[in-house]
């Protein structure tokens, strides 16, 4: 199964109901406020950027920094009316913003992507002022839990994901210690934990479909016994979840 766009996934994750509570909060936490620089480090498609502009106000600036030409394309249409949003195309393991100059810094499920995250936060560490606030947010996909009635079938599908799917699956867990070792102090460590009741939703948000395939591929699961538990979800009441890990750190 082919893979989904990806900045259509990141938008459609986004306007979830999960989606848009972890990411309120995480900005309110961050509590941005008028005139401020902030960085959206590995921005995407630019799903937060006008809520960080509104906050910023006409004195305050917003950098976007993503990669992916997709990415930055969306993120530039998405903001081409905010004149105080700079769409940048840079690596968050070497960051296009000079030293010392963000008030305030997110980044969001980034990091179980990148090469070395620890690289990623001592970058965010050289382009913050001191008293900066910097919010962190990334899944723990050992927590990952499929109800089935085949349930070393779940568990082996989780283990498929946290192996072979997410480079840094577990990398939520560890935020705290990350941000610590790259000279920041932590203010605050929250977990939240997303609940699916949906099938069709938990299939797009956690690949059920694609990666158990995938699984089946790699000689994680006996080919019918995973396509048996993957058409079992879909009769009776369905339910899965995963934890969620936001960090607030202090420059």
């Amino acid at each position: 199964m082919s893979r989904p766009d990806q900045a259509d996934y990141m938008l459609r994750a986004a306007a979830t109901g999960v989606g848009r509570l972890y990411k309120r909060q995480l900005v309110d936490l961050l509590d941005v406020r008028e005139g401020h620089t902030v960085l959206d480090a590995g921005c995407g498609p630019g799903t937060d950027l006008p809520t960080l502009a509104e906050r910023v106000g006409d004195d305050g600036t917003v950098i976007g920094v993503d990669r992916d030409p997709a990415m930055l394309a969306q993120a530039r249409e998405r903001t081409r009316e905010l004149r105080r949003v700079e769409v940048r195309e840079g690596d968050v393991l070497d960051l296009p913003v000079d030293p010392g100059t963000v008030d305030r810094a997110k980044i969001d499920r980034v990091l179980m992507h990148v090469d070395d995250p620890a690289t990623a936060l001592a970058q965010l560490h050289r382009v913050t002022r001191p008293g900066a606030r910097v919010g962190l947010a990334e899944p723990d996909w050992d927590t990952l839990v499929v109800d089935a009635e085949d349930l070393e079938t779940s568990r082996a599908f989780t283990r498929y994901t946290t192996v072979e799917v997410v480079r840094h699956a577990t990398v939520g867990r560890s935020l705290a210690r990350l941000a610590e070792r790259a000279g920041f102090g932590v203010e605050a460590v929250l977990a939240h934990t997303p609940v699916f009741r949906d099938v069709e939703e938990a299939d797009h948000t956690l690949g059920l479909g694609r990666n158990m395939e995938a699984a089946i591929a790699a000689g994680y699961v006996d080919p019918e016994r995973g396509r048996r538990w993957f058409a079992d979800l879909s009769r009776g009441a369905f339910f899965a979840s995963f934890t969620l890990v936001t960090v607030i750190c202090s420059r």
